[in-house]
């Protein structure tokens, strides 16, 4: 679990499975491009699922979870993140989010090696 600020806010990074139930204060954004197999989507609370905030399907493939890349894919899921597009979906999530604790959701098992840590990072950088 990583916490970061966002205008005054946490934000964490969540398994989906670890904590289903929402929390009093707080926005939990599934942040997965594709859902995960095997889990109904009435399994957890989720109040947005924000896909376009996924790393691009490309570059998803490219990554493939292997930690020896993980360097470069965070620079180049960063570049995604800061492209019009990415800074859109960013902007909504923010929107969601203000005055309120962040969750981000994933289905990834190594959380820090995946793009919710990245995001996290990014939007603390970036308030």
């Amino acid at each position: 679990m990583t916490r970061a600020a966002l205008d005054g806010a946490h934000v964490t990074v969540e398994r989906v499975y670890d904590h289903p139930e929402a929390e009093p204060g707080t926005v939990r954004v599934f942040v997965d491009r594709l859902w995960p197999r095997g889990v109904r989507k009435d399994s957890f609370h989720y109040d947005d699922w924000a896909k376009d905030l996924a790393p691009s399907t490309e570059l998803r493939r490219w990554y493939s979870h292997d930690t020896s890349h993980f360097r470069e894919f965070r620079a180049r899921y960063r570049a995604e993140l800061e492209s019009d597009a990415g800074q859109e979906s960013v902007d909504h999530v923010r929107a969601l989010a203000q005055g309120h604790a962040l969750v981000l959701l994933t289905a990834t098992r190594d959380v820090a090696h995946s793009h919710a840590e990245v995001l996290a990072e990014f939007l603390e950088e970036k308030r």
